[in-house]
């Protein structure tokens, strides 16, 4: 499974911006698809999943009513769509694929290359 992020870059407080998550390749692992964030000095975080065949959604308190993360079955690909950004959403965005999702990083099997979201007060 390979997955192709973009999307990402500057943006002032208070602004939007989208991230896509294209993938490719085998299927294994992938019924869960989420979007992890790393700020400096600070560990990853699940930031959005989403259950690729219910849609069911889930969010991290702090992006909760500003993220909504969705689905393309059609073009195999994920969206972030970030709104009402605030500075310390400032991190390297990454997506990445479970076949059964959670917050713990060892449950994420295939990993994108990270996109940089900066958000300027």
């Amino acid at each position: 499974v390979r997955l192709a992020e973009s999307g990402g870059g500057l943006v002032h407080a208070g602004g939007s911006v989208r991230l896509s998550c294209a993938a490719s390749g085998r299927t294994f692992a992938t019924n869960v698809r989420g979007w992890f964030r790393q700020a400096p000095g600070k560990e990853r975080e699940l930031v959005a999943a989403i259950t690729w065949r219910s849609g069911s959604t889930d969010y991290a308190d702090s992006v909760k009513g500003r993220f909504t993360i969705s689905r393309d079955n059609a073009k195999n690909t994920v969206y972030l769509q970030m709104n009402n950004l605030k500075p310390e959403d400032t991190a390297v965005y990454y997506c990445a694929t479970s076949p059964t999702g959670g917050a713990t990083l060892n449950s994420w099997i295939y990993w994108g290359q990270g996109t940089q979201v900066t958000v300027s007060s």
